[in-house]
């Protein structure tokens, strides 16, 4: 590591710290030439994780965009911001641990949908209108004639 005063690169570690959350080091350095202390931080260089979308281009996964778009169809629902925040920590997290560097925008939507169902009917629909592109009112009526078909008391 260069030192920022002089420019030479002979430095020792004095301190190192993690981060609260773990994923990063702070480090503490002082250059052996002039004496001078500075600080470093070391973190994982992750690799962007890319969508394919529907008609085929590519884009870098978002999570503030899907978070926007579950928060939209949560809008004046009682369902809880911790409960959406695990499920998108836990997306993020899958999708980085996958491996893949390229994954089809329909496997994050139907996990989405999947939880959106499991948590709350109001939000899975207004969710699945947008991903499904609705195009009338039919399509609604098959989408909760469905939905209800699924509550039916056996």
């Amino acid at each position: 590591m260069k030192c920022p005063f002089c420019g030479e690169i002979n430095n020792k570690v004095i301190d190192s710290r993690l981060s609260k959350d773990g994923n990063v080091i702070r480090r503490r350095r002082e250059c052996l030439v002039c004496s001078r202390r500075f600080t470093t931080y070391e973190h994982i260089e992750e690799i962007p994780v890319m969508i394919i979308k529907k008609d085929g281009r590519r884009e870098v996964f978002s999570i503030e965009k899907l978070r926007s778009g579950i928060q939209k169809a949560c809008q004046k629902r009682n369902i809880s911001v911790n409960i959406i925040e695990e499920f998108l920590d836990e997306l993020e997290r899958d999708l980085r641990e996958s491996g893949e560097k390229e994954i089809p925008s329909h496997k994050i939507g139907e996990k989405v949908m999947a939880k959106l169902h499991e948590i709350d009917d109001v939000a899975y629909v207004r969710f699945a209108s947008v991903y499904r592109e609705f195009k009338d009112v039919n399509d609604f009526v098959s989408e909760l004639k469905s939905l209800l078909s699924e509550h039916k008391p056996e």
